[in-house]
């Protein structure tokens, strides 16, 4: 096990070292000027206050808020879609799997257009709001199968419990099911959370305030394309591999208790 880990670090640290290195010889046959000590200030910069946040770090606050906005949403979507499937409704069984069918057949960017562009002048979305939406009920579809599977590996047997002491299937959804279904859905719903913040970048195209907006208005400014991009990618990757790192301990400390 100790030797596979080491070996994995290392054949990540060599793939890692390959791109840096590629990136570095394709800049230098351009003739590219490296600018690296102008990105510090974009992080945290020196004022006659004190310290402030920078533009990318302030991006990085807006992405992360962004996303927890847009998953809180696609929580309720998806515990909503998942009921509706469930249930012995018809027509909401026909609803919930429309929409998944639409949703989960198109691409997350033509779906934020059409949030923005068809549904902005509609309903009077202004952009922040329209990503949102859009996040959240694209995200919202993947985690309505999270939940139905995470409420189907619950036993009949708690059902039929729930039902001989008098309890409403709403109570027993409430009581008795949700919460004994909750240590399936953990996981896989903690890695939908790592998805949300990489799929919050796309935002941008509707010139949306965050990490890669941000990115895109240095750019423009100073022209330092690669020590942006390098800069915002490692950003995302160290969120996102702490992330990750969390949804690996949960997998592992519910399948113990599993």
């Amino acid at each position: 096990m100790f030797a596979s880990r080491i070996f994995s670090v290392a054949l990540y640290a060599v793939v890692i070292w390959l791109i840096v290195r590629t990136a570095w010889t394709g800049a230098e046959a351009m003739g590219y000027n490296w600018q690296w000590y102008r990105v510090p200030q974009y992080l945290l910069r020196r004022t006659d206050d004190g310290f402030a946040l920078g533009e990318l770090a302030t991006g990085l606050g807006a992405s992360l808020l962004l996303s927890a906005v847009a998953f809180t949403l696609a929580l309720i979507i998806g515990l909503v879609v998942a009921l509706l499937r469930l249930s012995n409704l018809v027509v909401g069984k026909a609803v919930a799997r429309a929409f998944l069918e639409i949703v989960r057949n198109m691409p997350l960017l033509v779906l934020l257009y059409l949030f923005y562009y068809v549904g902005g002048p509609i309903f009077g979305l202004d952009r922040y709001v329209a990503s949102v939406l859009c996040l959240g009920v694209f995200h919202g579809a993947i985690l309505s199968e999270v939940f139905r599977a995470g409420i189907n590996s619950v036993g009949r047997g708690q059902w039929e419990a729930a039902m001989s002491i008098g309890m409403t299937r709403m109570q027993s959804y409430r009581y008795i099911i949700l919460p004994q279904s909750v240590r399936f859905m953990l996981p896989p719903i903690t890695g939908e959370a790592v998805n949300m913040i990489k799929s919050s970048a796309i935002v941008s195209v509707i010139a949306v305030a965050e990490l890669t907006t941000a990115g895109r208005n240095i750019i423009s400014d100073t022209y330092m394309s690669f020590e942006i991009w390098f800069t915002v990618a490692v950003i995302y990757l160290a969120v996102t591999l702490c992330l990750s790192v969390f949804v690996s301990h949960l997998e592992r400390r519910f399948a113990v208790e599993i």
